[in-house]
């Protein structure tokens, strides 16, 4: 069990090393994000912006624009809501080679509430044109996602958590820009899921193993750009689609899964996310199974969209 975060922190700081272009910015949360690990170890490459996040942004915009790799730092909530304008003006319209890396998103925040549990920070960061957008599964992808982003020249938004969770690969596991990949193969149901809630979908199809089918699962790092590819692929092998996010359902994995299947291989489809409404306080396992994202919730709903599916249809 090992936070996304905290693989971020370890990452960045062995990157440092090798590229004296990283620089790093932070909203006065660097203990929190784990940028701490960066200042400590390269404190004239390491800038605390205070609490300004849009002054972050317009800051990590010049550096870029100067031939430095900046990577801003701060809670998901601010990173992308309070600083969208700089985001959008100052970053994505010149096409600036930065690093937003937001910790603390989703309910899994947990006791800090709904002010502090983004639920909209996919959608707000997928709208902006040519914005790279990335949701690690587990510590490991975090790791080599990071690593990718290092050679990716261009804006990219990377969503982290605050909260413990199973790793889920080893260090052979190959991350690529764009490109989603199976877990496991099923016939019956494909099971797209992001960020913590792979392991959660991963733990629902062992539970519907037990009901006699045979799930796919299929973790969506990358949001945008989205392996459209694999999604169709995956929707004409199994014929029905469950996408599951810690994230309003509006805007987010669901939505951008819904939007290629429309047009190019309409199925049956189940979006499992927040809906329409803000988070609540809580522990993030309590939270999780408030919003009904727990893995009995998955293969609950996985169950009903198949039998549904499979029912006759009156002409």
């Amino acid at each position: 069990m090992i936070a996304t975060r905290d693989a971020y922190g370890k990452t960045l700081t062995a990157i440092g090393e090798r590229d004296e272009r990283i620089v790093v910015l932070d909203c006065d949360l660097s203990s929190s994000t784990k940028t701490s690990l960066f200042a400590k170890k390269y404190p004239n490459r390491f800038f605390n912006m205070g609490i300004a996040e849009l002054s972050m942004m317009n800051t990590a915009a010049g550096l870029a624009a100067e031939g430095k790799i900046p990577f801003a730092s701060t809670f998901a909530i601010f990173a992308t809501g309070r600083a969208w304008e700089s985001v959008r003006q100052s970053i994505a319209y010149p096409k600036l080679n930065v690093k937003i890396v937001a910790t603390h998103a989703g309910i899994t925040v947990g006791e800090d509430g709904a002010s502090h549990q983004t639920v909209e920070d996919i959608a707000l960061m997928r709208v902006i044109p040519g914005m790279v957008v990335i949701v690690p599964a587990d510590a490991v992808e975090t790791e080599k996602a990071v690593e990718e982003i290092v050679k990716y020249n261009g804006p990219v938004y990377v969503r982290l958590s605050r909260s413990k969770s199973p790793v889920l690969f080893d260090k052979n596991y190959s991350f690529k820009i764009g490109k989603g990949n199976i877990l496991k193969k099923g016939k019956d149901i494909t099971i797209f899921a992001t960020g913590l809630m792979v392991a959660n979908a991963l733990d629902a199809s062992a539970l519907l193993e037990k009901e006699g089918m045979k799930p796919q699962v299929v973790n969506i790092s990358t949001i945008k750009p989205l392996d459209e590819e694999l999604v169709v692929r995956c929707a004409k092998e199994t014929g029905c689609v469950v996408t599951v996010e810690e994230h309003s359902i509006i805007g987010g994995l669901g939505s951008a899964i819904s939007e290629v299947l429309s047009e190019k291989f309409p199925v049956p489809i189940c979006r499992m996310g927040i809906r329409d409404q803000f988070g609540t306080s809580g522990t993030a396992d309590v939270l999780l199974g408030h919003f009904h994202l727990m893995p009995g919730d998955i293969a609950d709903t996985a169950l009903h969209l198949f039998r549904k599916d499979k029912k006759p249809h009156n002409p």
